[in-house]
């Protein structure tokens, strides 16, 4: 149990940081293009979806039975719900910002990036722990899929800080503590929740997070994707990340 332990801790660790890909890609490319963001956003919402609906909401099913699994995922999308409405989040990129943009507003944007990806990044941790305790090969599965998600998250948040201070190194390191907020979560999930973790506990908590990430992929990451005029790119990209992902959890079954 202590082996395990400490690996839900490293997958969720690993996790979160992958932020740090997508701010090294953001440096590199400063101005990613309509393409690259389309296809990248529907992958991670392909990715996400499947394994919500596959893995999270099935482990829910096993847990808790068909009805209480489906009231945690509808209630996990409520949560997401509240935290859209009482806290501002908008992405730099789903924005064409104009010349004439003050550098204080900029400024500002690029700190509300990076707390609302620190605030969907914190459950993600708890789930990355809680399926990690449950199978491992679901918390590889799910470290996997929130790892990748992450990435055009870390672009999000390095492009707006770059864009607004010019500094690649403050762009890195807001990129990196976004995603220090997922190990953290899962930190307070083992200190809270181990102490009565058990399979209602799991199963109510990998559904919940089954509804986080499906309202992400829905609310957030799709119309972003679509918003840069490139539509059946973004199908495309769910697609490819669907497929990508189900061949992984395939491997990960063998």
């Amino acid at each position: 149990m202590e082996e395990r332990f400490l690996i839900a801790l490293l997958l969720a660790t690993l996790a979160g940081l992958s932020t740090v890909i997508g701010s090294l890609v953001a440096v590199l490319y400063r101005k990613p293009g309509p393409y690259y963001m389309t296809i990248t956003l529907g992958f991670s919402a392909g990715v996400m979806i499947l394994v919500s609906f596959v893995e999270l909401l099935q482990a829910g099913i096993e847990s808790l039975g068909f009805l209480q699994a489906h009231i945690a995922f509808f209630v996990g999308m409520g949560i997401m719900l509240l935290i859209d409405l009482s806290i501002s989040h908008d992405y730099i990129l789903e924005k064409h910002e104009t010349k004439n943009h003050r550098q204080g507003k900029l400024r500002k944007a690029s700190v509300l990036v990076a707390l609302g990806i620190a605030i969907h990044n914190f459950p993600e941790g708890m789930a990355t722990f809680a399926g990690t305790m449950k199978d491992i090969r679901l918390g590889i599965a799910l470290a996997v899929a929130i790892a990748i998600h992450n990435i055009p998250e870390g672009i999000a948040v390095a492009v707006t800080v770059y864009a607004s201070t010019g500094s690649v190194r403050k762009s890195f390191w807001w990129s990196f503590l976004s995603g220090v907020s997922e190990p953290i979560g899962a930190l307070i999930a083992a200190l809270i929740l181990t102490q009565f973790l058990n399979e209602t506990v799991l199963g109510w908590m990998l559904s919940a997070v089954g509804g986080f990430m499906v309202y992400i992929s829905f609310d957030e990451l799709l119309p972003v994707a679509r918003s840069y005029g490139k539509e059946h790119l973004a199908i495309v990209g769910v697609i490819a990340g669907m497929g990508i992902m189900a061949l992984s959890l395939a491997l990960l079954k063998l």
